[in-house]
């Protein structure tokens, strides 16, 4: 709700009025802050992106300090550098062979190599690959930027030459050839070849976005639409199909071109021939079966004479020699030449370039390949890349300035992008058995691999190394735990400290390690190289003042302390890291870290040490559990939590003795009992976790506790406002926090853990008595070092820090030794009382991660502003808060114990079914590692029968020629690794994996299951096959064929071995972030809060711009940017075009995400409604039950998301007059509003108004009245009489009531006259489109203040007014004025 008074002469003087007015709306500023905050919680930048929370190092971190402190100079330039890359853009003219002269906008920035990619990607000359660029008749080199051409400026005309070719540009052409002719077929995206994914927006769109016709004339258009949704769409349906996930596109009819395309026999040309100048030969039918063979030569290709069986290289008559393929082709091959026009037409129509590559569908990883605009150099044979170099260079590039940074994040993001695609292909073909190990004499399971210089190992435990650790189980967590690592200290990016390319592969059962090769390692022993850490546990430690420099810079951000240990001649020696932590300096004379497993301090929840007791609270919950292994640590997450918590509690403490001192000197003894009482009550450690973060760089300083706006923050905001129907149940500063500094705390900041009486942004620190002072005496010691500072103060600090155990006496500052509880390190002497406060801390930690961190997520989840879906956006949301996945036993009891469970009954569900999946999948590995590749596609099925069909009598069908006795011979083959007795996965029964799936659940989560079945885990918790199917398979890599699956048959099996198509890999790496397009990104949030909308949307438009400029074209952090922009497009008043970002946004979410991924299912909703704001009805329709569709897939009906999505249903059907239809949705949209929000909550109030107004226009006025008086009482408990939605409710109570009465009067004048009843024209009103338009705005948490055309016209008038007053500088006038204006401007939500 918007009350006058408060909000608009905040948006008045802040937007620019005209530029609004001329959109036709203003929208207020608080309630654009929510409109745009309801995004960004699915923006790529999640948990892992804290963004300046220590990952981001010092010199960032004090950079973003600059950038997003958004003081005027700041801001200033931005607004300078933005400048620098929007308005130096130029036009050239393109002139290509036979075609017209064209004009192309370009950059300075561009390299000439970029308008190469964009010729190759035009219908006109994209047959083209082998072409030079001249100007004036000189060649301009590829590899030039174009601002360092002489002579190239606004209008220079450049021609396309053709060049000889080379047999590498041949083949290069040959091959971009054959991928325009698949340019439609699916099957690349299916299989998610050269990182192709599907995408089916445009099967429900039918393509007429484009157009935004006006709407037809209401008769005819209400015809036309077919509103009736399939069986399986409705509510209550129980049959989930799962043909429609992947629905037909017309488009993919297959065009055929060609019939073969191949290279020919007579390869390679003989030495005679090759004078001549043949390249290669290729072998070709033509659609009209026409055998032809080709020569490719220098000058280009023409028709030979060879055959099948006679070589004859001599050209044909005619030989129709053409520079391209194309040319070729179409002069001999009519069809080819009609089909090739057309396929050309189909695949412009597709939003973005045919040549972006793009990330695996089928693997959830996100690795978005930038446009492979240089050749395609890994296939050329005998040319492999030297991945460390490349990696370490573009680490070292300048980054002065923003073009430089760009060009470094471009150049890193990119590189990254290639050695993990090139990482999963080596890490797949070494378990496929086709790499040569490098110590083939070893048993399998230590070998080692080294495939386009990249080292491959296997997560075994060889040698005995992880013994102690838990053995094969800590091997398996090694990895990541290293890769975490690696993410952490990339992020930091120190200069000269380097860390390995990594990337870490699960694949068929085994994990994979793939890393970059320092230079000259392998000629060395390890002994001799490693200069820094131990490599043997902290039996030898040595140590380098050069690491101990550079570590030291790591040291804040990380929260890592600097500790002494013993080695073996019992000397001190110092690190910056654990003792695994090893430094090596390469023959190129860089310094590596590598093995950072143990870069974060170790979770004692799950480390039982003897003679430690832990925390009370942990141990009331059963902690410590043991392990498998003993590599649990804490994720990166929670320390950032963890720190800002003391930090609070640090500052009260402060302020509670400056307090007391002042008291004790007043000697006011009544002040002294208020302010300790006061203070006291303040400072019990709540649970608490804001969603500020401290900027590292400065842990004492004021600005810690004015938060720049993270992730988190816009999430929490932003869910809660959806909590929120028409804004009501949000408190009135629900802006979330301002970035200009002054900190708002958002509504579920507060909410977090009941941290209700803490720190409350700028205006509860002067309710706080003492805290001002306590924060100048932060600043104050931090600036001078303590030093001329009185020592009583000094003594607040130091007990203050005693108190909250930071390691340092004047300032705050805390910090963990990552060795503590190491087993074989030792500390020395001296150091005793400071590893007790280490220890101490760390239990604090593991005590503040179940006593805050679990309750403040279960509380979002109950107040919906953490909203999972399925069990990724689960895990997601878990570890955005620091809690690992080895909480989600405790978790789940926790949840199971609240006595409001049915209000997170989906959270419960949800838990459970990644719980089974993930202990499905712990045996699944194990499972595949006994099984021989012939046999793989039987054995997955067998494992998917014995876990999900209810037909107890699973039998495994082997394939005939397993059963054949083996040959002895074969064993020395060079055989996958961990090989054995080939058929016993044959013999698993569904008891007997589900038996192993209880004790994996017990053993790993400490939650006891007690399901036998498939069918009765189930009928137990609610669960679905297909969403437990659809988990499994994301989880293991499985592809399977989209077919109805009848897992409940007792008679058959659900699955035959015909049914597993593939399996991938599942790779984890790291991804490089675009750190300027970042924080475009955030000021532009914050622009749009304070209600600049058009500022914001013009920082939001560069963001896009620079995400752009580093990433490609697909990215999930563009797609985040995208629907921002579509948000404000829409609010703005500019329908068509947020329609055509938000086009965008749908079809990027559906490639690099996944088709039913839930951003998927968002952004669908999100498309539907621009769709009918621009008249498009049947499209939004068919948008919304594809989102209903997808989400019964991914979670079922029962979730609190399905009642938005079904209002958004039942108000469109209403709109288009399908009542009894409209009601089926609404009815559903209530129960579901009712059991999640509870029956007196405002959502079910608006839902009963909804479900009256479709029974008004039915004219059934008594249920109608039924509904609307529900929503009455609810409103009036809730916001009292006097409140405008309880008026509004009033008013329509009284008009429901006028009308039955009439309707009444009506019927009784029938039955009394009969026939001769004069009967009044009765008003049954079919809802206005408008109408219907605000009701979906409200719904989806969109608030408007209309104004008229009057007042538009008295706001310009005004605003030309006040610039002539301004310039002859009558203030007082002006703020009068701006009094009336505040009169003329009606609210109305």
């Amino acid at each position: 709700m918007v009350s006058k008074t408060d909000d608009i002469p905040a948006s008045v003087p802040n937007c620019n009025p005209v530029d609004l007015a001329r959109e036709g709306e203003i929208a207020n500023s608080k309630d654009t802050s929510k409109t745009a905050l309801k995004d960004p919680c699915a923006c790529g930048h999640r948990g892992d992106t804290a963004v300046m929370n220590g990952v981001a190092g010092h010199d960032q971190a004090e950079e973003a300090v600059s950038k997003q402190d958004s003081s005027a100079d700041a801001e200033d330039d931005n607004e300078q550098e933005v400048i620098v890359i929007q308005d130096t853009g130029f036009t050239v003219k393109i002139q290509a062979p036979g075609t017209e002269p064209f004009d192309l906008q370009v950059s300075p920035q561009e390299m000439v190599q970029e308008i190469h990619q964009v010729l190759m990607d035009r219908e006109d000359t994209c047959h083209r690959t082998c072409f030079s660029l001249q100007l004036d008749g000189n060649v301009l080199d590829n590899f030039a930027e174009l601002k360092s051409i002489e002579g190239l400026q606004e209008g220079s005309l450049l021609k396309v030459v053709e060049e000889p070719y080379t047999i590498r540009e041949a083949r290069i052409h040959v091959r971009h050839i054959r991928d325009l002719l698949k340019s439609l077929d699916p099957s690349d995206a299916y299989n998610g070849v050269d990182c192709n994914s599907l995408s089916f927006l445009s099967v429900f769109t039918d393509g007429d976005l484009g157009d935004t016709g006006k709407r037809k004339k209401k008769g005819n258009e209400l015809e036309q639409i077919d509103c009736t949704p399939p069986e399986h769409i409705l509510p209550g349906s129980k049959e989930h199909p799962l043909v429609p996930l992947q629905p037909q596109n017309k488009d993919w009819k297959p065009m055929q071109c060609l019939k073969v395309l191949t290279m020919s026999g007579w390869n390679p040309p003989p030495g005679n021939r090759k004078m001549h100048g043949d390249l290669m030969y290729l072998y070709i039918v033509t659609v009209e079966d026409r055998h032809v063979s080709i020569t490719a030569s220098t000058r280009g290709f023409y028709l030979n004479q060879s055959t099948t069986y006679t070589f004859n290289p001599k050209p044909a008559n005619p030989s129709f020699l053409s520079h391209s393929l194309v040319e070729l082709l179409s002069q001999i091959s009519a069809a080819f030449k009609k089909n090739f026009t057309a396929l050309q037409k189909k695949s412009q129509k597709l939003v973005f370039p045919r040549q972006h590559r793009h990330r695996l569908a089928c693997l959830r990883q996100e690795l978005i390949e930038a446009s492979s605009r240089l050749g395609d150099e890994e296939h050329i044979p005998g040319q492999t890349r030297d991945w460390n170099e490349e990696l370490q260079t573009t680490r070292e590039l300048s980054r002065k300035n923003l073009p430089e940074r760009l060009l470094r994040e471009r150049a890193i993001f990119k590189v990254h992008s290639d050695f993990a695609a090139a990482a999963t292909r080596g890490a797949m073909a070494v378990i496929d058995g086709n790499v040569m190990a490098i110590n083939p004499g070893e048993e399998t399971r230590m070998q080692m691999f080294i495939w386009n210089n990249i080292f491959f190992s296997l997560g075994f435990d060889v040698r005995d190394h992880y013994r102690e650790l838990g053995g094969d189980a800590a091997a398996h967590a090694a990895p990541t735990n290293d890769l975490n690592g690696v993410r952490a200290y990339s992020a930091v990016d120190v200069e000269g400290l380097y860390t390995l390319g990594t990337v870490v592969v699960d694949y068929r059962g085994y994990r994979v390690t793939a890393q970059s090769i320092i230079p000259g390692i392998l000629e060395r022993e390890q002994e001799q190289s490693v200069i820094y850490g131990s490599i043997d546990f902290g039996k030898t430690v040595v140590s380098h003042p050069k690491y101990l420099e550079l570590l030291e810079k790591t040291s804040r951000p990380l929260k890592v302390q600097h500790h002494a240990v013993l080695n073996e001649k019992d000397t001190a020696v110092e690190l910056f890291s654990s003792v695994e932590c090893k430094g090596i300096i390469g023959n190129d004379g860089r310094h590596y870290i590598l093995d950072l497993l143990r870069t974060f301090p170790p979770d004692l929840n799950f480390l039982p040490v003897e003679g430690e007791e832990l925390a009370p609270e942990s141990k009331k919950l059963g902690f410590p559990r043991q392990h498998r292994h003993r590599l649990a640590c804490l994720r990166q997450e929670l320390i950032e939590a963890f720190v800002e918590h003391r930090y609070l509690l640090f500052m009260k403490m402060a302020a509670l003795q400056l307090m007391q001192q002042k008291a004790n000197k007043d000697k006011t003894a009544a002040l002294h009992d208020t302010s300790t009482a006061d203070a006291e009550s303040e400072s019990k450690p709540q649970a608490l976790e804001t969603s500020e973060k401290v900027p590292d760089g400065m842990p004492t300083s004021p600005t810690s506790s004015e938060s720049t706006l993270t992730p988190d923050d816009s999430e929490a905001t932003t869910m809660s406002e959806k909590s929120a129907p028409e804004n009501q149940e949000a408190p009135a500063d629900l802006k979330s926090a301002n970035t200009n500094g002054t900190h708002e705390p958002s509504a579920a900041e507060k909410q977090n853990g009941g941290c209700d009486s803490l720190l409350k942004g700028k205006e509860a620190d002067e309710n706080i008595p003492g805290l001002a002072q306590a924060k100048e005496l932060a600043e104050s010691l931090a600036a001078e070092d303590g030093s001329g500072i009185d020592p009583k103060s000094q003594e607040v600090v130091l007990n203050a820090c005693k108190a909250v155990g930071s390691i340092s006496n004047t300032s705050f500052d805390i910090r963990f030794n990552p060795d503590i509880f190491s087993p074989g390190v030792r500390f020395t002497d001296d150091s005793t009382d400071d590893i007790q406060k280490q220890k101490q801390l760390l239990k604090d930690a593991a005590a503040f991660l179940v006593s805050c961190q679990i309750p403040s997520f279960v509380k979002d989840c109950l107040d919906h502003s953490s909203l999972p879906m399925d069990g990724a956006t689960m895990t997601e949301a878990l570890h955005q808060r620091g809690i690992n996945v080895r909480y989600l036993g405790t978790v789940l009891e926790f949840v199971d114990n609240m006595p409001a469970k049915a209000q997170i009954e989906h959270i419960y569900r949800i838990g459970i079914s990644e719980l089974i999946t993930r202990c499905a999948k712990h045996i699944f590995k194990t499972y595949l590692q006994g099984v021989e590749l012939s046999a793989l596609s039987a054995a997955v099925s067998h494992f998917l029968n014995c876990l999900l069909s209810s037909f107890s009598d699973a039998v495994a069908h082997l394939p005939a020629d397993e059963l054949v006795s083996r040959r002895k011979s074969r064993k020395r083959r060079n055989r996958v690794p961990g090989g054995g007795d080939n058929t016993t996965w044959a013999s698993l029964t569904p008891s007997e994996l589900w038996k192993n799936v209880n004790s994996e659940a017990q053993s790993y989560y400490h939650f006891s299951l007690q399901c036998e079945s498939a069918d009765q885990a189930v009928e137990k918790y609610g669960l679905q096959k297909l969403t437990l199917l659809r988990e499994i398979s994301i989880k293991t890599g499985v592809q399977i064929l989209i077919k109805e699956y009848n897992f409940d048959s007792r008679h058959k099996p659900a699955f035959t071995e015909e049914d597993i198509l593939n399996i991938f890999p599942v790779v984890k790496h790291v991804n490089p972030k675009a750190s300027d397009a970042f924080h475009f990104f955030q000021s532009g949030q914050a622009k749009v809060q304070q209600g600049f909308l058009k500022e914001g949307c013009e920082l939001i438009n560069e963001a896009l711009n620079l995400f752009n400029n580093v990433y490609g074209a697909m990215h999930v952090e563009i797609c985040a940017c995208l629907r921002l922009l579509a948000r404000l497009n829409y609010i703005m008043g500019d329908h068509p075009e947020a329609l055509s970002n938000q086009q965008k946004a749908v079809l990027m979410s559906e490639r690099v995400l996944g088709i039913e991924h839930p951003n998927t299912i968002q952004e669908y909703m999100h498309l539907s409604l621009y769709c009918f704001a621009n008249g498009h009805l049947s499209t939004a329709l068919k948008l919304l039950y594809r989102a209903r569709y997808l989400m019964l897939v991914v979670c079922g009906e029962d979730h609190p998301e399905m009642a938005l999505l079904d209002s958004n249903i039942g108000l469109v059907l209403h709109g288009v007059m399908e009542y009894d239809l409209s009601l089926r949705f609404l009815e559903n949209a209530l129960a579901i509003n009712s059991k999640y929000h509870g029956p007196r909550s405002l959502k079910v109030a608006l839902s009963h108004h909804l479900v009256a107004r479709v029974y008004e226009s039915k004219a059934e006025f008594r249920s109608a009245l039924q509904h609307e008086k529900e929503g009455y009482t609810i409103y009036k408990n809730q916001v009292g009489e006097a409140h405008e939605k309880t008026k509004e409710s009033s008013e329509y109570l009284k008009y429901l009531t006028q009308q039955a009465v009439a309707l009444q009067r009506t019927m009784n004048e029938i039955y009394k006259n009969g026939s001769n009843a004069s009967i009044m024209p009765l008003k049954f009103t079919a809802p206005s489109m408008a109408s219907v338009l605000e009701q979906l705005n409200i719904i989806n948490g969109i608030i408007f203040i209309p104004l008229s055309q009057k007042d538009l016209e008295n706001l310009k008038a005004e605003v030309q007014r006040r610039q002539l007053m301004q310039n002859s500088g009558k203030i007082e006038e002006q703020q009068a004025s701006q009094l009336e204006l505040d009169d003329k401007l009606p609210v109305d939500d």
